[in-house]
């Protein structure tokens, strides 16, 4: 064990030239850094905003989606029929012409009724309106939450407004604490996250989520325990500031409030693509590579850093040809329609939403899968998101 201890935390590996852990250590009456044992005294933190979490959806969002008209009930609760639950749950959620067939004669239903008793069984396991209103009410309170305090805090720090400040003597740069609560409470929310997966209604993106959260807590954890904490809250902050819109934008959505949910939508998208296309790459790259290239010079763990951001710069890309390209569709299919622009419609969240046709679903399943890959993130983390939208959604 010691063996491979070393190894990990092999320091030509983590730090540059000629400095060390001994460098680092802590020293009464001396600055503090960053420790490994920081990120696992998170861990509480998370528990306690999980129960955070299930106290505000309980006391304050379900409250006001009730004001707002939002139902409690849930979907439309399928027949009982032992025959076709037994198909449900052991070979198929949605069967094919064949076995739709086979079973229309075995019960003598009409194979119409046969799909819509399959629909409202899929439905069944769907969270409700006023669930989504909730847990999208929760994201947007601690997204909005977070970015406005990580806003006020770089606003009174020097690398704030001159990145090569990220730079200067590193990686002998004090903890302050103001920027240890904020990459405790980025690191604690996301851990909150896995947690609350194991409780909530399982959906079909269960693993994919998963592996999301895992990247971004692996992503705050590595700058964090690097030190590149400067940076790494100035690349937070840049991805908060869109989470805020798409999750406002949703609870529009839910509320059924179109104009108020096409316009934040707008600021939505225009925020993304902002600060992902033009304000990533000129602050954030510009420093990561040139400014520390100068400044401290290359080793490992600087490259692995590098290339990770490198790789949620390709995934900016993409997911902003997504949003892009989604609602500029929206916007087509609203001229031509009926002379409104809804690009909100397609936001609806595809691992959950409630299923009216079989065709709608066929004919909506693609641009929702589009926007949810684009907006997961939330917005928003290699998601660190390499996975997601913020570095460490949506």
């Amino acid at each position: 064990m010691a063996a491979i201890s070393a190894w990990f935390w092999n320091e030509r590996f983590w730090l540059p030239q000629n400095v060390t852990w001994a460098d680092l250590a802590e020293v009464e009456g001396g600055p503090q850094y960053p420790r490994a044992g920081h990120v696992l005294s998170v861990l509480p933190l998370a528990l306690g905003l999980f129960a955070v979490r299930l106290l505000f959806e309980r006391f304050i969002a379900k409250p006001c989606a009730i004001h707002l008209g939002i139902q409690t009930g849930g979907p439309r609760r399928s027949q009982p029929n032992a025959i076709l639950e037994k198909v449900f749950t052991s070979i198929t959620k949605s069967p094919d012409g064949k076995r739709l067939e086979g079973l229309s004669k075995q019960l003598d239903w009409d194979t119409r009724k046969i799909q819509r008793w399959f629909r409202d069984r899929r439905n069944q396991d769907k969270p409700s309106t006023l669930t989504k209103f909730c847990e999208s009410m929760w994201r947007f309170t601690f997204y909005l939450y977070i970015f406005s305090y990580g806003l006020r805090f770089l606003w009174s720090t020097p690398w704030f407004w001159d990145t090569r400040q990220c730079w200067y003597n590193y990686p002998y740069q004090a903890l302050m604490p103001d920027l240890y609560y904020y990459y405790m409470m980025e690191l604690g929310f996301y851990w909150s996250l896995m947690f609350s997966q194991f409780t909530d209604i399982k959906r079909k993106d269960f693993l994919i989520m998963f592996v999301h959260h895992l990247a971004t807590i692996g992503l705050i954890s590595f700058s964090y325990v690097n030190n590149m904490v400067r940076v790494g809250t100035l690349v937070m902050c840049l991805h908060d500031a869109s989470d805020c819109f798409l999750e406002a934008a949703k609870l529009a959505n839910y509320a059924k409030y179109q104009r108020i949910c096409d316009t934040l939508f707008c600021f939505f998208g225009f925020v993304f693509v902002t600060t992902r296309l033009v304000i990533y790459p000129v602050w954030i790259l510009n420093t990561t590579f040139f400014e520390s290239w100068e400044l401290i010079g290359p080793y490992p763990s600087w490259w692995l850093f590098n290339g990770l951001l490198l790789v949620l710069q390709a995934l900016h890309i993409l997911w902003s040809y997504l949003i892009i390209r989604v609602a500029y569709k929206a916007l087509v299919r609203g001229k031509v329609g009926s002379g409104k622009f809804h690009p909100l419609h397609v936001l609806k969240d595809d691992r959950s939403d409630v299923e009216s046709t079989s065709e709608e679903e066929d004919a909506t399943s693609g641009s929702t899968k589009v926007l949810r890959s684009a907006s997961s993130n939330g917005a928003n983390r290699i998601n660190g998101h390499v996975i997601s939208g913020q570095w460490a959604e949506e």
